[in-house]
């Protein structure tokens, strides 16, 4: 019979050593998901500062170019033009260049077609697929 050592109570169990390697990679991925949350909140609080900026200055524009606006219609009222046509010949302006970016959209809406290259590689698919 072949002699055994006696366990010494100082070196770990293979057993042991799998049990605290598990406890330690839970406790990692624990600490990894904190992080990532905790991050995520920083970046949720950044991009939604953001978007609240970003609302903002849209909505500042806006208003600038109702001031401009303004600022406009009293300009053609300068040339003597009473100040309703003045207002009149700016709203048509708008009309006008909102008439023109449909029209630009519209044509580039136009030219916009199913996706070719992904509908000839599903049809292939389907070829290759045995039983179709």
């Amino acid at each position: 019979m072949a002699h055994r050592e006696p366990l010494d109570e100082q070196e770990p169990t293979i057993g042991k050593l799998v049990v605290d390697a598990f406890d330690d990679m839970g406790t990692l991925i624990r600490h990894m998901i904190e992080l990532a949350k905790s991050e995520l909140r920083l970046s949720f609080r950044t991009g939604g500062m953001a978007i609240a900026l970003f609302a903002l200055a849209g909505f500042l524009s806006l208003l600038a170019i109702i001031m401009v606006s303004i600022a406009i219609a009293f300009f053609i009222h300068m040339t003597g033009l009473d100040l309703a046509w003045c207002f009149l010949i700016v709203f048509g302006a708008y009309l006008l260049l909102a008439g023109i970016l449909a029209l630009i959209g519209y044509r580039k809406i136009r030219k916009v077609g199913p996706p070719q290259r992904t509908i000839a590689e599903m049809q292939e698919m389907r070829a290759l697929k045995p039983g179709a």
